[in-house]
């Protein structure tokens, strides 16, 4: 995929914000459990209250919280209150909302920010549960011996019939030493319970202060159970709407870089020579621009839904676990462990399968293509049940390897979930003890327990990306294999033109050529030349290099050694465009294309007027049957011409290389189709419609060639002879061969 990579550059600010939609979308899903906390917590198990610190204290129970607070607690927690009494400015403010304040003077928390009420919220817990724990004591006198000793204090010997405020009263008489021992004794007593547990064991007494003071508290818990409600609410639209517009920016990049690749592809392929088309087959390059970029547009839907969500909860699910309790990070490292184990035995397993995946579906989209284009070669030899035979093979190969794969990917799930169930087990079995001995929270038991299951769910994540990754990073690679690859054919930095006095001349000079990677040139030392108004033939046995020799012309194949030259100039020294231009080009395996017969024509010229269409095709001499047709030049051709016969295929392709007018008219044994009648009709009416053009004939029949002001005879090769029909029956014995099995000697005359 890094070799990729750069094709995703114009996609760049749509990924970014699919990124930034992903952080949004994270912190919405992390912020929810901790949401759903504060609901179990504060909300149900605290009345709506969230810490010691209240919003407003009577003065007399202020003084009583005093007593159990250090002098630097005391003027720390007092700077953070307003004591407001009837004499004060706010009375009428403060009246409506504390109804007691009619009564006595209280004090108002003012406006303080989260970090100083952290700072307070135990000096205050902590004093609260004293003077809770003293009131017990007086209304339940019996554990009075027990509960003062832990205080540092005989509270038997207290007269009876005191209130609570002589109590307290007595109390503040006492010595400072003896006070400071009664803190000491509190801290010490709440010291393995932690901040958190004290703050919240010290609500009910922040519920009664509320209720002394006139406030409606089922208010206040209904309040902040609709407030934190409606909030969870929105986090949940804003993480949906994240997901959908992550998903549609995605989807857009993805089938963007597919769509671009594509025509990458097809572009590069536009531009292969023969020999990047002998290095790739059909099948493979068909594999290649199909089931390769598809796999890629999967991966990069994958990659932007799940490679950047995933570590944004898997690590935001760790801090935040690790945030609600310490003590059960073992459960969570447990669990990592386990599943990053799984992860590495079934990639190591998937991963060399996924290699051998693309080249099975290769191989079976060759034997499909062999079938489907020789389908009538295969019913005339009655092999249709060994290539049946040889499709069930590929196909089963192919089934097995998915199946193996899919078997693995499947295995995944129930172990996932078995991990998922116990690690849901572990953690209630764990946490109810900690709630049991007032360590942790059950909010936060339940929180902790919803982040576990988000690391699980970002491991799983991972884990499927890990899987589909190496399949897509073989198809990049065969993808990238393709764009990667520069043809040998180039056109030269700084092109000369075709604007001399010069036209429709090839010479050949000392032509040697060999295949890449071959041993051996096929053509040696190949000189002649052809001239503009004249007819150059070539004609020898099969595999002697004359379609080889053709394809050197134009620039197919560039040469080894020697020279081509076209009005002149040197062939590579030109553009591959300009050189082409002046070239009309019939092949040897003549192909039309789908559409019609007009459509067929014009591709050698779009322009082209309708006379000159029909010109082109009295030349070709393929009006007869067009006009047959009821349609005419309008007439549908199937895909690669099988709706026409071989002789009219080959007379169409005529036709269109025609229609092109070119300096340079090649024929690369097209007349193999063709009867002797229309073979000769053809080729006089060609040498008048050509004036002066320059015609190249390949053929296997003498009858086609003889009238060729230039005949070259190719033998292994190299050149046997050159000259007219006249001179080569006279000086060359491989032509004489060549007449004399095709036609007698009052026919060669």
């Amino acid at each position: 995929m890094i070799r990729l990579a750069r094709y995703l550059k114009p996609f760049t600010l749509m990924i970014l914000i699919a990124i930034a939609l992903l952080f949004i979308q994270g912190m919405a899903d992390l912020s929810l459990p901790d949401y759903m906390s504060n609901i179990v917590n504060n909300g149900i198990q605290q009345g709506g209250i969230e810490n010691a610190v209240p919003k407003a204290i009577r003065l007399n129970e202020m003084n009583k919280l005093a007593l159990f607070m250090s002098a630097d607690d005391k003027a720390e927690v007092l700077k953070n209150y307003t004591l407001i009494a009837n004499t004060s400015t706010d009375y009428d403010k403060y009246l409506k909302d504390y109804p007691q304040l009619s009564e006595e003077a209280i004090y108002i928390l003012n406006k303080i920010d989260q970090k100083e009420t952290d700072k307070i919220n135990p000096m205050m817990g902590k004093a609260f549960l004293a003077v809770s724990g003293i009131e017990q004591i007086i209304a339940n006198p019996s554990g009075a011996a027990i509960a003062g000793s832990e205080l540092g204090l005989d509270l038997t010997k207290i007269p009876e019939g005191m209130t609570s405020d002589q109590i307290f009263n007595m109390l503040a008489d006492l010595p400072a030493d003896q006070l400071l021992k009664i803190r000491t004794a509190i801290d010490k007593k709440f010291e393995s319970i932690g901040d958190k547990m004290v703050a919240q064991m010290a609500i009910g007494s922040v519920k009664a202060e509320y209720s002394a003071l006139g406030m409606d508290v089922n208010k206040i818990q209904s309040n902040y159970i609709w407030r934190t409600g409606l909030l969870m609410l929105l986090l949940s639209l804003l993480s949906a709407a994240s997901t959908v517009t992550v998903g549609y920016l995605s989807a857009r990049v993805a089938a963007g870089l597919s769509r671009n690749l594509r025509r990458k592809v097809f572009d590069k392929v536009e531009n292969f020579s023969n020999a990047e088309f002998d290095k790739f087959s059909t099948a493979s390059l068909i594999t290649r621009s199909t089931n390769d970029i598809t796999q890629i547009q999967m991966l990069v839907i994958i990659l932007m839904r799940i490679v950047f969500y995933a570590p944004i909860l898997g690590i935001g699910g760790i801090i935040l676990a690790l945030d609600k309790s310490t003590s059960m990070s073992w459960i969570i490292a447990v669990a990592i462990v386990t599943l990053v184990s799984l992860i590495i035995v079934v990639f190591s397993i998937a991963l060399p399968k996924f290699k051998i995946i693309q080249n099975l579906i290769d191989r079976l989209s060759l034997i499909t293509r062999e079938n489907l284009s020789g389908m009538m070669v295969i019913r005339a030899f009655n092999k249709q049940k060994f290539e049946e035979d040889r499709f069930d093979r590929a196909n089963t190969d192919l089934t097995k390897t998915n199946l193996f794969i899919n078997r693995v990917m499947v295995s995944m799930m129930p172990v996932m979930m078995l991990l998922m169930n116990g690690l849901s087990l572990l953690i209630i079995w764990v946490g109810a003890h900690q709630v049991a001995q007032s360590q942790m929270q059950v909010g936060d038991m339940m929180a902790f327990l919803q982040y576990a299951m988000m690391i699980v769910m970002a491991f799983l994540m991972m884990s499927v990306m890990f899987i589909m990754v190496p399949r897509a990073s073989v198809s990049a690679g065969r993808v990238a294999d393709v764009l990667g690859t520069e043809s040998i054919i180039r056109d030269p930095q700084d092109p000369k033109n075709f604007n001399g006095p010069i036209h429709g001349v090839i010479e050949f000079k000392n032509v040697s050529f060999r295949y890449p990677g071959a041993d051996e040139d096929v053509l040696h030392n190949i000189s002649f030349t052809t001239k503009p108004g004249q007819t150059t033939a070539f004609i020898g046995p099969t595999g002697s290099g004359k379609s080889t020799l053709v394809n050197l012309i134009l620039r197919f194949y560039d040469i080894s050694k020697g020279q081509i030259l076209v009005n002149g100039i040197d062939i590579r020294e030109v553009k591959q465009h300009d050189l082409r231009d002046k070239i009309g080009y019939v092949p040897q395996k003549s192909t039309l294309f789908s559409g019609t017969i007009e459509s067929n024509l014009r591709y050698a010229d779009e322009n082209a007027s309708e006379d000159k269409l029909r010109t082109a095709a009295e030349v070709a001499q393929a009006m007869e049957f067009i006009s047959e047709k009821p349609e005419g030049f309008k007439s549908e051709i199937s895909q690669g011409g099988k709706n026409v016969s071989g002789g009219q295929n080959q007379r169409l392709s005529i036709a269109r290389a025609l229609v092109k007018n070119p300096e340079i008219l090649v024929l690369d044994d097209c007349f193999s189709a063709l009867d002797f009648k229309t073979d000769s009709a053809l080729r006089k009416a060609l040498k008048s419609y050509s004036g002066q053009s320059t015609i190249l004939i390949i053929a296997q029949r003498v009858g086609t060639v003889m009238t060729a002001e230039q005949i070259v005879v190719l033998e292994d090769g190299k050149i046997a002879g050159k000259g007219t029909h006249g001179e080569l029956m006279k000086s060359c014995e491989t032509y004489r061969e060549i007449a004399l099995s095709q036609l007698s000697k009052e026919e060669l005359e």
